[in-house]
């Protein structure tokens, strides 16, 4: 057997990564490793590694451990373990937080009379400012050393380098002038504020971390946790995670389906929203496929399992979600890639300046002050702040606008979409059946919609719930003698009147001429019948959204090319794509059809955008460059977009372009004040011409910049009338 025949992929939990740096260099050393291919996911903290030849997990557990990271093979009971883990510590982080903003808030305060003329008069006594900061430097800031250390020992340096290194020396010269008594300045304040607030940065992603997992946990939800089974002629009840290809199992009227399988015999309708997006139940009967988690209307039938556990179609969605759930963000990764560089060439300014000035001066002190200039002036907080505050603002905005932004590497691709794929149920359409025609015959129209709803009023079925809706205004008569006919309609007396409501084909009106021209416009047709007599015939169907035609006339005049995907058939998409204005659609597509639509769109060099709102269309999601979700669609499809359209207006998909340009533009000024200060103070600190109290200074004035750039994107509006879009000039 060959090691690709042999290989098999197995996903590992990581913890310890603070940043993109982590990842990445983690990444370099599993793929270095004999019989190893890895591919590190930050954001969800997992890393997918196949293994090879002799390569087994513990070497993978090793092999992540001489990195400075913590590895477990992901299981059944990962994530529960993860989420109380994630929940403990970050309530942990949370705590020494608020103790930190208690502790830094005196001295940060003092700041504020800094430049007066009894500025120093003002200062808090130093001995009191050594014993407030001491504890932010080496308790609440003890996770900088320690993921510092791990990134050096790596090889590498992050983040943490920068806050451990340029905090320690700022604390580390104030500790010496306090102790000794010096006559300069302290620096407790700018140590303790940069870990603060650094700190807080860290907080804001746990959260947003914690926040992935809830689509998965959903999606779990969903499969039921027993079934059915038939043991020695009998039915028994089973946990489904014990069920083996080619049990046989049941499924009773109302019930989910348990597993992936094949009807052997029975029939029904089977409700497949969840997977097709398709409001419309699907008649299933001998031959047929059932999947799991899918709802069972009134019929009953036993299956044969032909996918279980992580091979059934949910369990494929579910792994789908989890790998677009883990995008990471290009700007932050570029803020990483300098801070890389950046590090080792600080540390070598700030050794050249001591050593320079120790040799120019021949004072210690002199030459200390210089470089501890360079180490506090290059302190990242500005940096740290520059994308979180941008992200902050901008997404306040667009929950304003009922635009909620999720993933960040959307805010760089959505302006240069030039195709969007678009589900059609709930998306383009409604995604819930409405009468849209009825013809009575021999009768007040009314009456005859009293009937129908008279024999529809106890059923679930979403073509009983169009017909009960349509006739709310009415009262319902009572029906006796109620039968249901699987897959093909429902029968009762109502009145005194023996009725049948359901398919034409049921009712011999196959060849009706209206029946077959709303067929042919993609409806569904319900007849009403008493005997042979038909006396009302009904058109139902998923209607267009209002401002379906208009949003995409809007993104085709923003030179987007709109494809429509669909699982109905193509007569109903054929019809709908034409009331929509869209001239491209494919149709009968299952969730892996869509993904790889989208895969062959994006094959052409185009960035691809996919708008969806069901579970189905999750994969489709995680293979567009750039994902849109309803709000009124599943949580799953929420979680795995990148942006989320509260409204359920695909008007909001320009909107959602112009927000997503806007926070990135400001996402690229912040880092411009981030670098700018350090580029100018750098030089002048290394060249005696800025104190550590100026270069203090200015590394608060690069953090307020940042924060006050970030606060004009309140300045964003959304369209304010039908294809026009809010404008935004970046530079205001």
């Amino acid at each position: 057997m060959s090691d690709n025949e042999s290989a098999r992929v197995v996903e590992f939990s990581i913890g310890g990564m603070t940043c993109a740096a982590c990842s990445a260099r983690l990444e370099k050393v599993l793929n270095r490793q004999a019989g190893m291919q890895a591919s590190v996911n930050l954001a969800a903290e997992r890393a997918r590694v196949r293994l090879s030849g002799a390569a087994d997990e513990t070497a993978v557990v090793a092999a992540v451990g001489k990195a400075g990271f913590v590895a477990q093979v992901v299981d059944a009971r990962t994530r529960e373990r993860e989420k109380a883990d994630k929940l403990h510590s970050y309530r942990h982080d949370l705590r020494r937080f608020w103790i930190a903003v208690l502790l830094t808030v005196p001295l940060a305060g003092q700041m504020l009379f800094m430049f007066g003329e009894q500025g120093h008069e003002r200062e808090l006594p130093r001995w009191l400012q050594l014993l407030l900061a001491t504890p932010v430097q080496f308790w609440i800031g003890w996770r900088f050393y320690e993921g510092a250390y791990k990134a050096l020992r790596g090889g590498g340096a992050n983040m943490d380098v920068l806050v451990a290194l340029g905090t320690t020396m700022a604390w580390g010269l104030s500790a010496v002038v306090t102790i000794f008594e010096l006559p300069q300045h302290v620096y407790f304040e700018g140590g303790a504020a940069v870990i603060t607030l650094v700190l807080l940065g860290k907080l804001l992603e746990a959260r947003a971390r914690a926040r992935t997992s809830e689509a998965i946990e959903s999606l779990i939800l969903l499969q039921p946790k027993t079934a059915r089974v038939e043991r020695d002629g009998r039915w028994v009840e089973v946990a489904v995670d014990t069920l083996m290809p080619g049990d046989i199992f049941q499924v009773r009227p109302g019930e989910s389906v348990p597993v992936d399988g094949e009807v052997i015999d029975g029939e029904s309708s089977i409700d497949e929203a969840m997977l097709t997006g398709e409001s419309m139940p699907v008649r299933k009967r001998a031959g047929d496929k059932v999947f799991a988690a899918t709802s069972n209307g009134q019929g009953a039938m036993r299956c044969r399992a032909t996918g279980v556990g992580e091979h059934t179609l949910l369990a494929g969605i579910i792994r789908l979600v989890g790998e677009a759930q883990g995008s990471k963000a290009p700007v932050q990764r570029l803020a990483d890639r300098v801070s890389a560089i950046f590090v080792p060439a600080v540390c070598a300014i700030a050794l050249l300046t001591f050593v320079g000035w120790w040799l120019y001066s021949g004072e210690v002190a002199e030459a200390l002050i210089n470089a501890v200039a360079v180490l506090v002036i290059a302190c990242p907080c500005a940096l740290g702040l520059a994308t979180p505050t941008a992200i902050m603002v901008g997404t306040g905005q667009g929950a304003r606008a009922g635009i909620l932004v999720k993933n960040v590497e959307a805010l760089e691709r959505a302006e240069k979409m030039k195709v969007l794929a678009v589900d059609k149920t709930g998306t383009l359409t409604c995604g819930l059946p409405q009468v849209t025609d009825s013809e009575a015959r021999g009768m007040p129209a009314a009456e005859a919609l009293r009937l129908a709803a008279a024999l529809e009023q106890n059923s679930e079925h979403p073509l009983a719930c169009a017909i009960v809706a349509a006739a709310a205004d009415a009262t319902i008569l009572p029906v006796s003698g109620f039968k249901a006919w699987a897959g093909m309609g429902v029968e009762g007396v109502v009145a005194g009147r023996s009725l049948r409501l359901g398919a034409p084909e049921w009712l011999g009106l196959g060849g009706d001429g209206v029946a077959h021209r709303w067929q042919q416009e993609g409806k569904t047709v319900v007849v009403l019948a008493e005997g042979a007599v038909i006396l009302a015939v009904f058109a139902v169907a998923d209607a267009l959204r209002p401002t379906s035609r208009a949003a995409v006339e809007g993104l085709r005049r923003q030179g987007i090319r709109v494809v429509m995907l669909t699982g109905d058939n193509p007569r109903t998409a054929a019809a709908i794509a034409a009331q929509a204005g869209i001239e491209e659609f494919r149709a009968a597509i299952l969730p892996g059809g869509k993904a790889s639509a989208v895969n062959e769109l994006k094959a052409g060099g185009n960035l691809v955008g996919m708008v969806g709102d069901g579970i189905n269309d999750a994969p489709a999601l995680a293979a567009a460059d750039v994902s849109f979700a309803m709000g009124a669609g599943s949580d799953a499809a929420i979680e795995a977009a990148d942006l989320t359209l509260i409204r359920s207006d695909l008007l909001g998909v320009g909107e959602a372009i112009s927000l997503s340009t806007a926070t990135l533009h400001k996402i690229r000024q912040n880092l411009f004040f981030a670098f700018i200060y350090n580029v100018l103070g750098i030089p002048l600190a290394a060249l005696g011409l800025l104190s550590p109290v100026v270069a203090g200074a200015a590394m608060a004035m690069s953090s307020v910049s940042v924060v006050s750039n970030s606060l004009l994107l309140k300045r964003w509006r959304p369209r304010n009338q039908m294809g026009q879009l809010g404008k935004f000039d970046g530079r205001r």
